[in-house]
């Protein structure tokens, strides 16, 4: 049970370091850093390092609720799918946008072709990254599920009608 929490927590980390990496890859551009002069590099690469700290941090707190309901019920239903996760981080990443829109005031919006493509993006790549680390063991382990199946509601040995211990050879 700690090793599942620890797990869970852990992908939830990498979930959030990769949203705000590829966020910051919709800002300052790969093809922008690879054409930068070599003295340059350093302070525009940790600029962006520092930035994508920033992303992270802020995803973080507003995917905790949702992504916390999404992986409780992954695990209780032992969902080890990557398109499962890759589809609960964009609807994730959309409910975001749509919460950003709905506090903006004034004319400038966020809901333009380029931040929805970021947004979906960050929700994929996080998505992908938490079913790399935690998605893929999901639920319970097989051996224990087996386990599980052939005991009965007291723990002891499940029978079958005829009195035999399941599993009992002839």
């Amino acid at each position: 049970m700690l090793l599942s929490l620890l797990r869970i927590l852990l992908g939830f980390a990498t979930a959030c370091l990769a949203a705000g990496l590829v966020q910051v890859a919709f800002v300052i551009t790969p093809l922008e850093i690879a054409t930068l002069e070599p003295a340059a590099m350093p302070d525009r690469l940790s600029g962006a390092g520092l930035l994508a700290l920033f992303a992270a941090t802020h995803s973080a707190v507003f995917s905790a609720p949702f992504a916390l309901l999404a992986a409780a019920f992954a695990e209780w239903q032992g969902i080890r799918s990557w398109i499962y996760y890759a589809l609960a981080g964009i609807a994730i990443a959309l409910a975001g946008v749509l919460t950003q829109h709905a506090s903006e005031t004034g004319a400038t919006t966020i809901v333009n072709d380029y931040a929805l493509r970021a947004f979906l993006a960050a929700g994929f790549v996080a998505g992908l990254a938490y079913w790399v680390v935690a998605g893929r063991s999901a639920g319970p382990r097989r051996s224990q599920h087996k386990r599980a199946a052939g005991r009965n509601w007291m723990g002891g040995a499940a029978t079958a009608p005829d009195g035999r211990r399941s599993g009992a050879r002839n």
